[in-house]
């Protein structure tokens, strides 16, 4: 469970809160950080960005599973994005912001890490990135038609806030698609995160709650599940291909190669979104929540 909660990484750094002493030699952080990473990097040729545990990237076999974990809601959600003025809040690597640039008018990239802005500039031309803080968005009042937030809200100290912000940038009518993992299944049986980057995480009510009290009309709440495919790599890798992830995470043992092709060779398709209303969104692994400025 440690490196799952770390390894699935979120993508938007989170400030450090005011009297948090964690470092990366501390005990928690250590041990998450050394099980979980060996220093990846995306391409080294344009300077890509390492693979620390608090974001997926892709292009690398071994991180394939996360990277299409997330992936896939960025591909189920571009449609919602054609022809709008989109924000993505907490952009990470970039790959999300470009895939939604192919159908968006404009997107407009937000992340507060330097290098990670100017990786994105770097690599993903079609996205206009800036440096900045999501509790104080660089952008004016009713800017934007749709604001995209995946796998980030987890991450922030204040996540009220930043649904203020969500809500005074977007235009009236205008769309917050936000995911997050799903607290029940991410890390069961705590309300305290493992992952060192998490601050707080969610459950389907929770993550509800948090954007109505904030102002906006809940839409639609959906969860990301393993398919068909999913469903067989985990009975063929003891019960959970996660699980098993972990376990040779864990080891600190070159993979075994039937476990690395099967990783590898995950797809987008290979996950299902269903709504809340046709399955059970506690037994999710990721929320999806689609949510309405009025």
């Amino acid at each position: 469970m440690v490196v799952r909660t770390l390894t699935i990484a979120g993508r938007e750094r989170r400030s450090r809160r005011p009297g948090d002493s964690r470092q990366v030699g501390d005990p928690e952080v250590s041990t998450l950080a050394c099980v979980a990473m060996s220093m990846h990097l995306t391409d080294p040729a344009d300077g890509g960005l390492p693979l620390t545990g608090e974001r997926t990237v892709p292009g690398l076999p071994e991180e394939n599973y996360w990277f299409r974990r997330h992936e896939v809601v960025y591909q189920h959600c571009a449609a919602m994005c054609a022809g709008q003025d989109v924000l993505e809040a907490g952009c990470g690597e970039g790959y999300g912001a470009a895939l939604l640039a192919s159908a968006a008018r404009r997107v407009v990239a937000v992340d507060y890490d330097a290098a990670t802005v100017a990786h994105v500039r770097s690599r993903y031309p079609s996205v206009e990135v800036m440096e900045g803080n999501l509790a104080a968005l660089p952008l004016a009042d009713a800017s934007v038609d749709v604001v995209v937030n995946f796998q980030v809200i987890e991450h922030l100290w204040d996540q009220p806030q930043f649904v203020t912000e969500c809500l005074r940038v977007l235009r009236p009518g205008g769309v917050l698609l936000m995911s997050t993992p799903n607290r029940i299944t991410f890390t069961p049986g705590s309300d305290t995160p493992v992952n060192p980057f998490h601050t707080r995480e969610l459950n389907a009510s929770e993550l509800t709650e948090l954007l109505t009290d904030g102002g906006f009309e809940m839409r639609t709440m959906s969860g990301v599940f393993h398919g068909s495919a999913l469903t067989e790599l985990d009975a063929r890798h003891g019960g959970s291909i996660i699980d098993a992830q972990i376990t040779r995470a864990l080891a600190g043992a070159p993979w075994p190669e039937d476990l690395l092709a099967d990783v590898a060779g995950v797809r987008c398709a290979d996950f299902d979104i269903v709504d809340a209303s046709q399955r059970d969104i506690d037994d999710s692994l990721d929320l999806l929540a689609i949510a309405a400025r009025p």
